[in-house]
């Protein structure tokens, strides 16, 4: 049996041996400092959206039910009552019935959420919501809750219209956005409405 070869013993005086840096993981495609090309450049013109008048909205409202301060903020019923619409190939009457759940929050931002069916001169149904936003400076926001007419360049009142409707004379509302800019008196509400192309 051959014998096993010696193994030396280890110096406890030498330096102790550095491990091998490890290689720098290299940085992902698109990261910080190494930007995917092209990153920005998209392979079409940006699309612009385009504005086509669609109709012109009269909302008549009754009296405000105040329902006070809830977790969500000051809950306000507005009913509607009736209304009329009219546009080049869209007009007719608003039913009564609908209504906006109006919520005011601290800052006095008013978010309008409404819904309403409105019959078309050939007599189709079309339920409408609406969305949006009303502000403005304190002194004018008083001067509309006291009914008062108020020039509407002095606040901040638009809408989002979504339309929904089993007509097939009118299957293309379905598919359509539209957005308003919208003026309240005291009993009404109206706004001219852009289908957003």
């Amino acid at each position: 049996m051959s014998a096993e070869p010696s193994r030396a013993e280890p110096d406890p005086s030498a330096e102790p041996t550095q491990p091998e840096p490890e290689p720098e993981p290299e940085p992902a495609s698109g990261s910080a400092s190494h930007p995917a090309p092209h990153q920005s450049a998209a392979p079409y013109p940006w699309p612009s959206p385009r504005l086509s008048f669609l109709a012109r909205f009269r909302v008549d409202l009754e009296a405000m039910l105040d329902l006070g301060a809830t977790p969500w903020g000051e809950r306000r019923i507005i009913p509607i009552v009736g209304g009329s619409f009219e546009g080049p190939r869209l007009r007719g009457d608003i039913l009564p019935g609908g209504g906006d759940w109006q919520i005011v929050h601290p800052d006095g931002v008013a978010e309008i959420d409404t819904r309403y069916t409105l019959r078309t001169d050939d007599e189709a149904l079309i339920h409408l919501t609406t969305t949006g936003l009303r502000y403005g400076p304190p002194e004018v926001v008083a001067r509309l809750r006291r009914g008062e007419d108020v020039d509407p360049r002095s606040y901040y009142f638009r809408l989002v219209c979504r339309f929904e409707t089993g007509d097939v004379r009118y299957a293309g509302l379905n598919r359509t956005i539209a957005v308003a800019a919208a003026m309240r008196s005291a009993n009404t509400v109206r706004y001219e409405a852009h289908a957003l192309v």
